[in-house]
């Protein structure tokens, strides 16, 4: 068993690294556990993620607060990002960038307040590739540019979409001597094959896990339906932040259920 009575006792022990997956528009879940952590003073010392884990990590990562990101992601609207065009994906991705851009404090992955890797999937290599540098909005795009949704994104010799194609954990960037703290979204995906890797808990030396099952689902047409989520991930975490740590495997897990009055 762990030596940790609780995910706050382990959390509070060293510093770790964030990493939270993708899971289409969950970042409203995503930003709910941080601000339970930044709330609680426990804030990671690294951050890293794939699709939705991506873009709340790389806008916390470049000095966005969680209440500064609440109220982006509460105003957001679907014209925001809404920009159809012809080509290999509905959406050209123009707004989405705009959007990143108007509202990070940074430019550059360097330049952000914590260290940040976030995963993309390269078309034309046919795998993950880490993004660690370089043009932020650009890489949090191509993290996030879900296949025939969104225009792959030219980058750096490649062509790139959505990481959660073949990371949806996020992890492909983090070393294995770090400490990880894991968020990880159930997947609903009608397009994973049952009992896929991409659908269990990955299991790593160091890693504490947290799932809180039940979480309300948002969307281009429900993003009101994502502020529920916020408000249901933020306070189950606080909750889980206290439950026992338990033994999956390898990896260290709490496991909760969202109430979705919260």
């Amino acid at each position: 068993m762990s030596r940790y009575d609780t995910l706050r006792h382990w959390l509070a022990a060293e510093p770790f690294t964030l990493v939270m997956s993708s899971g289409f528009f969950s970042f409203f879940a995503h930003g709910g556990m941080l601000a339970a952590l930044e709330e609680v003073g426990l804030p990671p010392a690294r951050l890293a993620g794939s699709s939705a884990g991506a873009l709340t990590g790389g806008l916390w990562a470049a000095g966005l607060s969680a209440a500064t990101m609440r109220e982006l992601y509460f105003s957001l609207q679907k014209k925001d990002f809404w920009d159809p065009a012809l080509g290999p994906g509905l959406l050209r991705g123009r707004r989405f960038r705009s959007l990143i851009r108007s509202v990070s404090p940074v430019r550059r992955i360097e330049e952000c307040g914590r260290p940040l890797c976030v995963s993309a999937f390269d078309l034309r290599s046919m795998r993950t590739r880490v993004l660690d540098k370089g043009d932020l909005a650009d890489a949090l795009y191509a993290s996030c540019a879900v296949p025939f949704m969104f225009h792959p994104i030219r980058l750096d010799g490649g062509l790139l979409v959505d990481g959660g194609v073949s990371d949806r954990h996020g992890l492909a960037g983090v070393g294995p001597g770090r400490r990880v703290f894991y968020h990880h979204i159930s997947s609903r995906s009608p397009w994973r094959r049952k009992g896929s890797a991409a659908l269990r808990l990955p299991e790593r030396h160091n890693m504490a896990s947290l799932v809180i099952d039940d979480l309300p689902r948002s969307g281009p047409d429900a993003l009101d339906i994502g502020r529920d989520a916020w408000r249901a991930a933020r306070e189950a975490t606080f909750r889980a932040l206290d439950s026992k740590l338990a033994v999956d495997g390898v990896a260290l897990v709490t496991r909760t259920v969202a109430d979705r009055r919260a």
